[in-house]
């Protein structure tokens, strides 16, 4: 398996939880702290903390640090696995369309 499909497989195993899509979703928008997240969704923290690191290891989202404060955590969205993802939803996209294209032409060929 290429390193870009194995990075897909990870994005879209990341996004299969509606949790973790709607963290992406607010992370769209702006960076937030963990905390914001947690109270956003209405999950306890130690289960926005899981979430958190499924998204990170699967690279849809980085995370820092303020210097004002370690133990607060920063969660911003990185845009490279939504690119491959995209790119690879495009190429399906017309793979379909070509065989449908097919499809459609071989059937009003034999209608009379």
């Amino acid at each position: 398996m290429s390193a870009a499909a194995a990075q897909i497989d990870r994005t879209l195993a990341a996004l299969a939880d509606p949790h973790r899509r709607r963290v992406v979703d607010l992370l769209a928008e702006r960076p937030h702290a963990a905390g914001e997240l947690a109270r956003a969704l209405d999950l306890a923290p130690p289960a926005m903390s899981r979430h958190l690191k499924t998204l990170r290891e699967s690279g849809l989202v980085d995370e820092s640090h303020p210097a004002f404060d370690a133990r607060v955590r920063i969660y911003a969205l990185r845009p490279e696995p939504m690119e491959q993802l995209k790119r690879w939803l495009e190429k399906a996209e017309r793979l379909w369309a070509e065989q449908l294209a097919a499809f459609k032409a071989y059937v009003e060929k034999k209608t009379p």
